[in-house]
């Protein structure tokens, strides 16, 4: 008889410091699939259910999938959301032989700082101890003990960016796979040490991740752990498990902890290891105008991209800081493309105003005018309109629809400014071109993001900065109030 599966997505990184809640209309807005619309949206993609539908059909599983759902890196998910969500794939949870989650590890909603811990937790009380759960999770995710108490197996991924969701979740698969034919009974131990921020961020190409990436895959394969997973943590949430962590999947849980512990030493030897080099706003600038006359086939045809990493949305930035623009605009920057401002109220404005005509308008700085940057009194001529759909077809989600709701493209002076309703970090070139704007013709690229805008944009850039605009997501991390995290912490103590 075909083994009966589960498998649902309910995803969310919660930036508590951020003032906005995420409800079920944040959720609904990013979509909300359930039952069969999951096949029709996910099957045939390099995605993690995608994976999950090719596994099913190699190994002959009958399938449940009751919601696939995220929402962007927010403020807390409400109780109510988390209900509402997690109670879809509870009512499924019905005789079943096994459950592959993906999740991302970082959930905290109004009432727990632990949102997959708690849904593990009922999920578990749901289908009993003979059930084998596992689940993928964000490189960032936050481990506690009561994920992995109520867990077989937690594989998180292996890339930043992230671009091996669909491999994970084969991993987790093939796992779970053997954990239902009673060939494994698998059990997962979680070390970390007093880190707030470390392993560069989980930048996967920089040596302290690496080196525990390489002594994970060497007790892989002599076959001391079944899955060893790192997670770098997620440093924009005052909680108390915050930090970096080795989980470590065995059928001997107390052996899976001394490899967790022993590679957590290392972790903790290499906690001051940083890759991370901001470049000065007006340094940038310089740079950017320096750089204006090498565009074309003469010089390479590659731009200038510079991130903004403070101000990045998928660590739940508003999106809306205005610092880095108004230092464009100051400078007189020609040929830049500019992705984005956050502003239902600009975008509303652009569409009432009409393409091809002129509109005076407040953009950014809305949501909190003391991180990043008030409001920008601008003079714009709209130039495009969209509803904010379009299909990815960069490294990251290739295949998938977003919808980042009404968007508008506004040119003010030689900048051309993406602005959206829906928030969300540059990923992909598609969030340019749906707009009319070709990327690699522009002089200087400036998106919000810290890392993931490399995998769609480094190819294309002659050379990439680095800038704190101040806004929620700074490095600064002694400026945050911090009050849940455990003390004394690195680096917010001097250990």
């Amino acid at each position: 008889m075909a083994k009966r599966v589960l498998i649902a997505e309910f995803m969310h990184e919660t930036n508590t410091f951020s003032v906005q809640l995420t409800d079920e209309a944040v959720f609904r807005h990013h979509g909300v699939f359930r039952d069969n619309e999951v096949p029709a949206a996910f099957q045939g993609t390099r995605t993690s259910m995608g994976a999950a539908f090719e596994a099913a059909e190699k190994f002959g599983w009958s399938l449940v999938h009751p919601l696939v759902t995220g929402a962007n890196p927010s403020g807390r998910v409400t109780d109510a959301a988390f209900d509402v969500f997690a109670g879809m794939i509870l009512s499924a949870c019905e005789r079943l032989d096994g459950v592959l989650l993906h999740l991302h590890g970082a959930m905290a909603t109004e009432s727990s700082d632990d949102g997959e811990g708690e849904l593990l937790k009922r999920i578990r009380a749901k289908v009993g101890e003979d059930v084998p759960v596992v689940a993928v999770l964000d490189l960032h995710a936050t481990l506690t003990q009561l994920m992995a108490d109520n867990a077989n197996a937690l594989i998180s991924y292996r890339t930043y960016p992230h671009i091996d969701q669909y491999e994970r979740t084969w991993q987790a698969a093939e796992l779970l796979e053997r954990a239902m034919q009673g060939e494994i009974r698998p059990r997962v131990a979680v070390a970390r040490r007093p880190i707030l921020y470390a392993l560069d961020g989980g930048r996967t190409t920089s040596p302290p991740f690496k080196e525990l990436l390489r002594r994970g895959d060497a007790l892989e394969a002599a076959g001391d752990a079944l899955v060893v997973s790192v997670q770098a943590g997620f440093s924009s949430a005052d909680v108390h498990d915050i930090g970096p962590s080795i989980a470590v999947t065995h059928d001997d849980r107390g052996k899976a902890q001394a490899i967790a512990e022993e590679l957590m030493d290392y972790a903790w030897e290499q906690r001051r290891f940083s890759s991370i080099h901001f470049t000065p706003l007006k340094e940038a600038m310089a740079r950017a105008k320096a750089g204006e006359g090498t565009l074309g086939p003469e010089a390479g045809g590659k731009p200038l991209v510079i991130s903004d990493y403070s101000d990045n949305p998928g660590s739940g930035a508003y999106g809306d800081a205005t610092n880095l623009l108004r230092a464009v605009l100051d400078a007189g920057l020609k040929n830049v493309g500019f992705h984005a401002i956050r502003d239902p109220e600009a975008a509303l404005a652009a569409q009432a105003a009409g393409v091809g005509n002129r509109v005076k308008l407040k953009l950014g700085g809305k949501v909190d005018p003391t991180t990043g940057g008030g409001p920008l009194d601008l003079d714009a001529h709209v130039v495009a309109l969209t509803d904010g759909h379009f299909i990815c077809y960069g490294p990251m989600g290739g295949g998938v629809w977003r919808n980042y709701g009404l968007s508008a493209l506004l040119r003010v002076d030689d900048v051309e400014i993406i602005v959206i309703t829906h928030n969300g970090q540059a990923t992909d070139t598609a969030q340019f071109t749906s707009l009319g704007v070709e990327p690699t013709r522009k002089s200087t690229l400036i998106v919000k993001s810290m890392q993931h805008f490399r995998a769609a944009f480094e190819p294309i850039a002659r050379e990439v900065l680095e800038v704190d605009s101040g806004a929620l997501s700074t490095r600064n991390f002694k400026d945050r109030p911090y009050r849940k995290v455990r003390r004394p912490i690195f680096p917010l103590d001097d250990i």
